[in-house]
């Protein structure tokens, strides 16, 4: 996926408006956002195609899939036809869910993101754990798109060393987390970023200031 900037826009809020508003202010500067269950739930899975078309945007639905593998499969389903260019899923639940929703993915020709680590301090206890094994399973599945932490660069780099250098990480936590934009850059192809931009007074000048 080529990101405008390596800047994903985590785009966590609570009704259209609000994103259409904050989306107004950053479209210079990016291109690609991400939304989850804030935004799909508050105004269903019509909302990618209203922000794709108004702003052109690519559109990264951040669901963690996390289901048995006909479940999953349904989930994808829905979320490709609503026209998002890619979904992020859960690697602890196993191999079969994940397939099912790799399978999804291609049917649309669209991406999957394996989430192999979250950026949250809770991670640590048990996900933590599994991070390297999911990891692993990715590479033998054939998965070349990828979710780590931008909190904890060291796990970040390990994950990098399994999936290895081409294949391509998203990574969470800068801002408000406590992740270093530039220094995880190193590392990741791309940071995500909600609070810090979407809470700021200014969405626009906090846009610029980060990509400074």
């Amino acid at each position: 996926m080529n990101i405008k900037n390596n800047l994903i826009l985590a785009l966590d809020v609570g009704s259209e408006k609000e994103a259409i508003n904050i989306c107004e202010k950053v479209s210079d500067n990016i291109d690609t956002i991400k939304i989850g269950y804030p935004l799909a739930l508050a105004e269903g899975l019509e909302i990618i195609k209203k922000l794709k078309d108004k702003f052109d945007f690519k559109v990264i639905c951040d669901f963690k899939v996390a289901d048995i593998d006909a479940t999953n499969e349904k989930i994808c389903e829905e979320t490709f036809k609503a026209g998002a260019d890619a979904i992020i899923c859960h690697g602890f639940v196993g191999p079969d869910s994940v397939e099912a929703c790799l399978n999804v993915a291609k049917k649309y020709e669209k991406e999957l993101f394996l989430l192999t680590e979250m950026s949250h301090p809770g991670a640590k206890k048990f996900l933590q754990s599994s991070a390297e094994e999911i990891a692993k399973m990715g590479v033998e599945m054939g998965i070349t798109s990828y979710v780590a932490p931008a909190t904890r660069l060291d796990r970040l780099q390990v994950i990098r060393d399994i999936v290895g250098p081409d294949a391509y990480i998203i990574s969470p936590g800068v801002g408000k987390q406590g992740g270093d934009g530039k220094k995880t850059l190193e590392i990741s192809n791309a940071i995500i970023v909600g609070r810090s931009i979407y809470e700021a007074d200014n969405p626009k000048i906090a846009c610029e200031n980060l990509l400074n």
